[in-house]
């Protein structure tokens, strides 16, 4: 009899660990990504230079808000 609860407080805890750290992981994840976006605004003129595009700075603006406003609504 104290097998059976030794082996099922062994799976609850199994459970809630990974529950719990897949939830931590998470918030940590995207606090992260927000400090320290994946594309800042040199590497969007650079990619934009790549292309041919000639990037004014009212154009790297705009999608620069159109990126964050991609990524806040994640």
């Amino acid at each position: 009899m104290d097998t059976i609860w030794v082996v099922l407080i062994a799976i609850a805890a199994l459970i809630a660990g990974l529950v719990g750290g897949f939830f931590i992981a998470r918030k940590t994840m995207t606090n992260y990504l927000k400090k320290n976006p994946p594309i800042n605004e040199q590497m969007l003129r650079v990619m934009m230079t790549q292309m041919g595009q000639n990037p004014s700075q009212k154009k790297i603006n705009q999608m620069m808000k159109a990126m964050q406003k991609q990524q806040d609504k994640k």
